[in-house]
């Protein structure tokens, strides 16, 4: 599995609220780990529409968290963002190879699948958070 650079940055913008415990800016997303606003604030739509984050309009809005880090699964998230996972087309559709009834390929990939998304699943938005200090060393003076 590789993720798009779309969900990178989506865990990217989560992990940042998540350390800073309240609201940001997209910009200052964008400017801690160097990449555009525009594509920072392209996530953010997408977040706001899965109800991962909160988008407060005005004096003193930003975004925020919508859910608890501790309830927001890796596995379930990256499968939101990613959509389709499966290794091959036949884990999950039939006839589309010759082979495919009596394949033993198909078995082990759909097997390795269910092993990753489980695992994936155990791990929380919290688990993987960097601290706020860490977070801050980062930040440009």
């Amino acid at each position: 599995m590789r993720l798009t650079t779309q969900t990178d940055f989506a865990l990217r913008t989560l992990m940042y609220l998540t350390a800073r415990s309240g609201r940001a800016t997209i910009a200052q997303v964008a400017e801690l780990f160097g990449i555009s606003a525009h594509h920072v604030a392209k996530v953010v739509n997408l977040l706001a529409r899965l109800g991962y984050v909160r988008s407060i309009r005005g004096i003193g809005g930003g975004i925020e968290l919508a859910r608890r880090p501790e309830e927001v699964r890796l596995g379930d998230f990256i499968e939101a963002l990613e959509g389709n996972m499966h290794l091959l087309e036949c884990v999950e559709t039939e006839q589309v190879c010759a082979i495919q009834s009596f394949c033993k390929l198909k078995g082990v990939l759909a097997e390795a699948e269910r092993v990753q998304i489980e695992y994936l699943n155990g791990v929380t938005l919290r688990d993987v958070t960097p601290t706020s200090r860490q977070l801050n060393r980062l930040a440009p003076a």
